[in-house]
């Protein structure tokens, strides 16, 4: 069974830290670090893994089964079915401008032609960035919260922030008015895992990264379960597609639209290769997600299409909405002034 020990000490290895990084994750230090590594990393010894045991004229099956599971594990197998949907939405972490211009991010949302676009990063460097990038919106409804940013062609109903426990950000909940229901579309931007620090061997400061987490996860939960509906998650959330954070969001939320309906490994953070920008949603059925081209930033703008799970209900069979988070913790969108092209209704 064992004559090619390499074959079977990859294959067994890919097997083990996919398990790990899938059902203990944030748990420990070290699972943490294998669930938020880049998968494609599991990928790098496959070659000389197959090459020893094509020499060796043994354990060939059994790389390849090591070499299959790597690509799997890292999404590069990944293929769904896709059809068009009725509602479009773009979630995009602008990085602040500091990569792009107004006219290049513009260019590209416009091209998405999306009913919702969730911004995060959106406090940005220059000054006079976000009146020129609005004003070549025209059609959108704007909300705004810290650093994030809702714009929507749909009407829009009300809209609240809450603040993100650990940070100066806020979770900005948006309420619009679509196929005759109503839709809570939930703009986030978690905080970063700082694995950085664990090469620095600053491990307190890792733990405390991933507990701050934690509690902002609890709080995106207890928002999705506020009252019933169909309710969307869209946002850089920091988090690959494995671990508890990542499977107690989809818990909470719904789908997520890449792993339902979307295809290949859906890198929306290329330059390490990592799928941290997500779109989940409950009440609504994903029918086809892909990054878009670079629109000026670290990240991608991913694309996601929705058809609605069913029916909407009557009004009279909707029941009421249930207690809102503690006062201390939520605060009504504030008047901002208005931009030309993008407008911002109170």
């Amino acid at each position: 069974m064992f004559r090619s020990r390499l074959a079977w000490l990859y294959l067994l290895t890919a097997a083990l830290v996919w398990l790990l990084g899938e059902f203990v994750g944030e748990r420990t230090v070290p699972t943490l670090l294998l669930a938020y590594a880049p998968a494609v990393v599991w990928l790098l010894p496959a070659p000389f893994v197959l090459a020893w045991t094509v020499w060796r004229r043994r354990g060939v099956a059994v790389a390849l089964a090591g070499l299959l599971l790597a690509a799997w594990g890292a999404g590069l197998l990944h293929w769904q079915p896709q059809q068009g949907g009725t509602l479009r939405v773009v979630t995009f972490n602008a990085a602040r401008g500091m990569l792009g211009t107004p006219e290049r991010l513009a260019a590209a949302l416009r091209g998405a032609d999306a009913d919702l676009l969730l911004l995060q990063e959106t406090n940005f460097v220059r000054p006079d960035f976000r009146g020129e990038l609005l004003a070549r919106l025209p059609g959108y409804t704007v909300r705004t919260g810290h650093e994030v940013m809702t714009l929507a062609r749909l009407p829009v109903l009300s809209a609240q922030t809450f603040a993100a426990p650990g940070s100066g950000r806020n979770f900005l909940e948006t309420r619009v008015r679509w196929q005759g229901q109503n839709l809570r579309v939930v703009n986030a931007h978690l905080g970063t895992v700082l694995v950085s620090s664990a090469l620095r061997g600053d491990l307190a400061q890792l733990r405390q990264t991933r507990d701050v987490r934690a509690e902002q996860v609890a709080l995106l939960a207890s928002l999705a379960a506020r009252e019933p509906g169909p309710v969307l998650l869209g946002g850089d959330l920091n988090t690959p597609p494995r671990g508890a954070v990542y499977r107690r969001l989809r818990q909470a939320f719904g789908p997520d639209a890449h792993d339902r309906a979307g295809r290949g490994p859906g890198w929306t953070f290329p330059g390490l290769f990592l799928r941290i920008d997500h779109l989940m949603a409950g009440g609504l059925t994903p029918v086809r997600a892909r990054v878009l081209e670079n629109a000026g930033s670290d990240h991608r703008p991913l694309l996601a299409e929705f058809l609605a799970t069913s029916p909407p209900l009557s009004a009279s069979s909707v029941p009421g909405p249930r207690p809102s988070w503690p006062e201390s913790r939520v605060r009504m969108s504030r008047a901002e002034p208005k931009e030309r092209g993008a407008t911002e209704e109170h």
